[in-house]
Parts: structure tokens; sequence; C-alpha cells
């Protein structure tokens, strides 16, 4: 596999023809992924810095690499308990934990180059949607204590058991038990404006094209905490404002950056949580590919295993410079496709711009209040969970319903993958019924006395099969002419073919009468002649 990592002057101006529409787009996803830094962060008990790095990481090297013409990276919320836990084991000792994650990301580049992100394709549809729908679900959720002026439990914590020790609903409870009026104010108004900028004559004047909701909310926000500061009539405290640490001089800046300490490379826990960190984070990408793919109005698609070699390059040079580990995240790249991004470019400059941030401006960064961002964030969920989806998938029927609904339960009462876990065991569970119900084509109920029962096979008899050809061999009256028709039967298993042999001897002592039509194709014919011979003898 060839991956170019600089770009020629025919790629330049690719990437750089949809500035106009990727700029805008950038500002919304910087905007959205600077607190879910942080707050990813703090939940995985990390150096906040490090979430920043990882931001910086995945928006800049990754986005030159990847394939992927909308997707974000950055640090992923559902490794945030993994990389807890890991830190935990190792005693606490970050700068031991990055040398665990340049390892995942060698392990990823490797798995790329064997062509495993084949495996994200194994997922159905209606696992993918699911996802989509539960993860706007828990955004919205998780933003109505933000919006409330209630900021205990960070931005970027997605799980239903958080780290301040509440769940999504407890939280939300605290949230209205502590209103402050000022955050419920610039929520409500920040709303207003997204939705007017989402109205159709708003979207037909060409600043708005340039100039975005998300912007607009974002500012008003800063002027709304300038105001309070200085007149003191919002009720609000620092607790409601991001907060990113401003160093006070350049020197200070590069020392929030770490390096790994290889002296722990002789301990095998380094390589236990670097496998995991690979698989977890692979797996997670792989995912948010199906799903942003999904989402891309150009329905284009993302080459899987270039995917896992950017993001495996991006945990190496995260690992090295103190950064927490990367996956591509359905939140920042769902946020970049409606904001109208059409490129790569916008990921790109979203890593900039978060570099150019917290190097040059955090006094300005810190003044933005979370309910600013919680009302584009409620935004965002209700774009990714909207009420036409769930009838898209009603009218599709329970076979698309069900993994659909177990999905979006399981993300907002567990976690990301969990919840995916639990669809997938569902959608599988309908294959393995389905396989059981019709492996052929033969209803006992329609069977005549007397007269030949002809079970056709269906294309491709598989193990799967099983269950159901067993059951029907059971079903079959004593007594009984039987013809097993496999001519339109392009590929049959060796299980399927031994349980026929084996029925020959129950068929011989209930009087069955079998014949095999179409089975010479598999070269079974005469193997099945010889061991009736053999049962007749």
């Amino acid at each position: 596999m060839s991956i170019q990592f600089q770009l020629t002057p025919k790629q330049t101006g690719g990437f750089f023809s949809n500035l106009k529409s990727d700029l805008p787009a950038a500002v919304v996803v910087f905007l959205v992924a600077l607190p879910l830094c942080l707050g990813i962060a703090l939940a995985s008990d990390a150096p906040l810095f490090a979430g920043i790095i990882a931001g910086i990481v995945g928006g800049t090297v990754v986005a030159l690499i990847s394939g992927s013409p909308l997707g974000v990276s950055g640090p992923a919320a559902g490794l945030a308990l993994i990389v807890a836990n890991s830190i935990k084991d190792l005693g606490g000792n970050f700068e031991a934990f990055l040398v665990a994650v340049v390892l995942a990301g060698i392990i990823q580049i490797i798995l790329g180059v064997i062509k495993a992100g084949v495996i994200g394709y194994y997922f159905p549809n209606a696992v993918i949607k699911g996802m989509l729908a539960g993860i706007g679900v828990i955004i919205a959720l998780k933003q109505i204590p933000h919006a409330c002026g209630w900021d205990k439990d960070p931005q970027g914590d997605f799980e239903f058991l958080q780290v301040d020790g509440r769940t999504t609903f407890s939280e939300i409870i605290a949230g209205f038990e502590h209103i402050k009026p000022g955050a419920i104010l610039i929520t409500l108004v920040s709303l207003a404006i997204l939705i007017l900028w989402e109205s159709k004559w708003m979207k037909n004047l060409s600043f708005t094209k340039v100039v975005k909701g998300p912007l607009v909310v974002v500012i008003l926000g800063i002027l709304a905490t300038l105001w309070y500061q200085s007149s003191g009539i919002f009720v609000m405290n620092p607790e409601q404002l991001v907060s990113i640490e401003v160093a006070d001089s350049f020197s200070g800046f590069i020392g929030n950056f770490t390096t790994p300490d290889w002296s722990f490379l002789a301990d095998k826990q380094i390589y236990i949580t670097a496998l995991v960190i690979a698989v977890v984070a692979s797996l997670e990408t792989l995912l948010c590919v199906e799903a942003t793919d999904k989402l891309d109005p150009q329905k284009r698609i993302t080459p899987t295993n270039r995917e896992l070699i950017a993001q495996g390059t991006g945990n190496m040079l995260s690992g090295l410079i103190g950064g927490l580990p990367i996956t591509q995240v359905i939140v920042r790249s769902s946020a970049n496709i409606q904001s109208g991004g059409q490129s790569k470019a916008s990921a790109f400059f979203h890593g900039i711009m978060l570099l150019l941030a917290v190097a040059f401006i955090p006094q300005w960064i810190n003044l933005i209040p979370y309910a600013s961002l919680a009302a584009i964030l409620l935004v965002v969920g209700y774009k990714l969970a909207k009420p036409s989806l769930w009838k898209e998938m009603y009218n599709k029927g329970m076979m698309q319903l069900i993994p659909f609904v177990v999905t979006v339960v399981g993300i907002v009462l567990t976690d990301l993958l969990i919840g995916i876990a639990l669809g997938m065991v569902v959608a599988i569970a309908q294959i393995l019924w389905n396989n059981y119900r019709t492996p052929y084509h033969f209803d006992p109920d329609k069977v005549e006395k007397g007269k030949t029962i002809t079970i056709n096979l269906s294309e491709d008899v598989s193990f799967l099969n099983k269950a159901g050809i067993i059951h029907t061999l059971e079903l079959l009256p004593d007594d009984s002419t039987v013809v097993f028709d496999a001519t339109k039967t392009k590929t049959i298993h060796q299980d399927i073919l031994d349980i026929l042999q084996n029925f020959e001897i129950d068929a011989k002592n209930r009087g069955i009468s079998l014949t095999r039509v179409g089975f010479d194709k598999f070269g079974t014919e005469n193997t099945l002649k010889q061991f009736k011979e053999v049962v007749d003898s």
C-alpha cells in the first residue's frame, strides 16, 4: 500500500479548493473539539494538555494521511476509561503510558498493512444508524446540565456511569436543581440563533454561507462573559467557562509537551495496554468511518486500511510528544458535516486552530461559556437522532428496527462500544433465526400423505443452517418419499452433507425413501451412494 505523506501540487489545489466551505466548518469543529479534548483528558485522569495534543495531532497529521474526506480525529470518549485504568495499572506514571500509546500506533499501522480495515464492512446498517442515533441522544442528554449552568461532569464524558459518580439522568436532575440564570439565558439565545440560522430564508443570505451560526453563538457567549465580568449582571462563575492553561512564556508552553519513559519497555503491562488501545481504537475508528461515510452528502467511501495507517501514525506521534490515544470520532465528524465541510481541509484547519488557540489566545478561549457550546451540541445531537431517522427504521420493518433500538438504548445506558456490541448480538441472533427458518423451501403443514416431499435447498447453505435442516428432518413423516433438490444451490457446507449422510440411517429405520438431485456438482453424489450402500448392507 502506497500512502502519500506530502501534498503534490495537484493535491494542494484540491486541498484548498473548498476553503469557502471548509474554513467555517473548521471553526465550528474547533469550537466543539476544544472542550471535548479537555473533558476527555479529565475523564481519563490524564494531564489536560494531553487532550489538546491529541486533538492537534489528530487534526493535522492524521487528516493529511487519511483518505477520509470528512472524518475528524482526536481523543475519544470511548477510550477514557481504558486510559484511566491503564495509567492506574502503571502506577500513575503517565510517561510510561505514553510508551504504550506509541506501541499501539505501531500495531495499528501493521493492521492497516495486512488489510484488517475490512472488518468495518461487517457491521449492519441498522447498528451503524443506531450508533449515530444513540450518540445523538447521549450528546443531547449530556448537554442539558451544561445548558443549566451545572458543569460538575466534564465535557467529553459520554458514559452512563460518569466520572463524577452520577449517572446521565441523575446529572440532569442535578442540573435542574442548580440552574444558573445566566447560563439558561445564554443557552436559550444561542438555540434561537442556531435555529434561525437553519431557516430557509437565512440560508439564502450570502453572509450565512461564511459566518456560521455556531461562530455567532460563541462570539455572543464571549461578549456575555465580558459583560458579566464588568457588571456582575449574569449569575455565573468560573466553573461555567472553558478553562485551558495559560502559559506565561513560550518556554512554558513548550513545557506542556512531554516524552515517553522508554525504561518501561521491559514491563509486559506496557504491551498488554498497547494491544488493548490498538484494538479498541481501531474498532472505534472503523465504526466512525462507516457512520461518517453514511452522513457524507456525496457518499464518498473512505479507504479503511489507509485510515488504520493514518491513525497509527497519529498515535505514534501523539505518544511521542505527550498526547492521549487518537481515533476518528463521530461527534466532531458529524459537526464537520453539518457545518458544510467539503474536504479534509476542514479537519486539518481545525487542528491548526487548536494549536494557535492554546499557544496565542488562551485568555480569549477561557471566556467561552459552556452554555454556548452546550447549545451547539444540542443541535448536533438532534440532527444525529432526528425523528425522520426513527421513522425510516420503523418503515423498514422489525428486522431493521430492533437492532437499531437496542443499539441506541445500549449506548445511552452503558457506553458506545457496549451499545454497539448489544446491537450486533441482536443482529446476529436475527441472522441465525432466519437461517434456522429459511435455508430451504419446505412447509410441513402442506404435506399430503402418499405424495413425494420435495425440499428445495437455497443458493447458499452454510453451517448456520444446521439447526434448521435437523429440525426439518425430524418433522418428515415416517414411510414417506423425500427428495432433496440442490439444483439451484451454489454452495453447501460439509456439515450439511454430513447431516444428510447421518440421516440415511435414521431414514431407513423410519421407512423414508431418500433421493438427492443436483448434488453431483459438489462431488458428493458418489460418496453419498457409497454411504447408502454401506448402510443397506
